[in-house]
């Protein structure tokens, strides 16, 4: 290779270091930037994943508890950490926010921080690096988080509106992830974080009967196979708590099985699935699963990179944000 090729692939990693360094946050003035807190509190990082690692070894349910709870703080009120406020009519109150797990994780990370350096790391980026510890500890690839995030002092169940649900059209899907900066592939991306966790029969039994008025009355992208499965898990009366892995036969592990559970019929959720069957985001699934022909795309390498993107959603200054002596509580 020639020097002069050489020194051009040495100025595009400067460039994508630099791009992953600093992140400019759409339509504000505020930087978040990777290792903020490297000289206020050098520990910080380290002290929220030893604090991950320690409740991930005692209940792993926690990784995708964690990267779910980021998920639903960015999409309402920006990454502030609003999710963690308690108080009536807050967004933990909302329904879609009823069944997330993992708060005390954060408690844990913040009271420590408190005490290492009091006052100086938002309960917001505890949320981001958690999420990525998460992801790394169910054997997914790493990448820098950019902090720098203030926490914020709004919280309303009634902007939970804003959340993706579980029987969302994939225009919908769209429409929600685009109002925030986020295009198709994002979607598709982020959404594989299903590859981890569970769901509960509530949220998806109405598939398994009388879904149509044809056939067996299920949602025909189901696998007829895999419909005996789910019915077994989940009778029409039964336990609607009951858990099922999205993820089936992978869903402790952090990769991309989960695309290969959608194009065989496998997909636990209606939203889920559609992801499949239709044609702006089966593209993505298919690049994923590296279908010959098309641009293969890495999903763990492109997860970290829509993550960055997603948490850097209406971050908080100074002007509009605090740090929080504690995470459940405005100062």
């Amino acid at each position: 290779m020639s020097s002069s090729k050489l020194l051009l692939m040495y100025f595009l990693r400067l460039l994508v270091g630099f791009a992953t360094t600093l992140v400019m946050v759409q339509g504000q003035g505020q930087l978040t930037r990777v290792g903020f807190y490297s000289r206020t509190c050098p520990t910080a990082e380290s002290i929220v994943k030893q604090t991950v690692q320690t409740h991930f070894n005692s209940n792993p349910s926690v990784a995708p508890g964690l990267l779910r709870m980021h998920f639903h703080d960015c999409f309402v009120q920006g990454c502030d950490a609003s999710v963690l406020l308690d108080g009536p009519n807050t967004e933990k109150t909302a329904g879609p926010n009823l069944g997330l797990r993992g708060s005390e994780v954060i408690d844990d990370a913040k009271t420590k921080l408190e005490a290492a350096c009091p006052g100086v790391v938002s309960c917001a980026d505890i949320l981001a690096l958690a999420a990525r510890d998460s992801v790394v500890l169910t054997k997914g690839f790493t990448w820098n988080v950019p902090t720098g995030r203030r926490d914020g002092r709004v919280s309303l169940a009634t902007e939970t509106t804003n959340l993706p649900g579980f029987r969302d059209s994939i225009d919908v899907q769209k429409a929600k992830f685009q109002d925030l900066g986020l295009n198709t592939q994002d979607l598709v991306t982020l959404v594989g974080a299903h590859t981890i966790g569970t769901s509960a029969c509530q949220f998806f039994r109405y598939r398994l009967y009388n879904f149509t008025t044809t056939g067996n009355g299920a949602d025909e992208t189901i696998n007829p196979l895999f419909l005996d499965q789910l019915r077994s898990i989940c009778p029409e009366n039964g336990d609607a708590a009951r858990r099922v892995d999205l993820d089936t036969g992978s869903a402790s592990r952090f990769d991309a099985t989960f695309f290969t559970n959608l194009k065989n019929g496998r997909g636990i959720l209606e939203s889920d699935q559609k992801l499949w069957t239709d044609a702006t985001t089966k593209s993505f699934v298919q690049r994923f699963l590296g279908v010959r022909g098309l641009q293969a795309l890495n999903f763990n390498l492109e997860f970290g990179k829509s993550m960055v993107k997603m948490s850097n959603i209406g971050v908080k200054s100074a002007t509009n944000g605090e740090i929080r002596r504690i995470c459940s509580a405005v100062n």
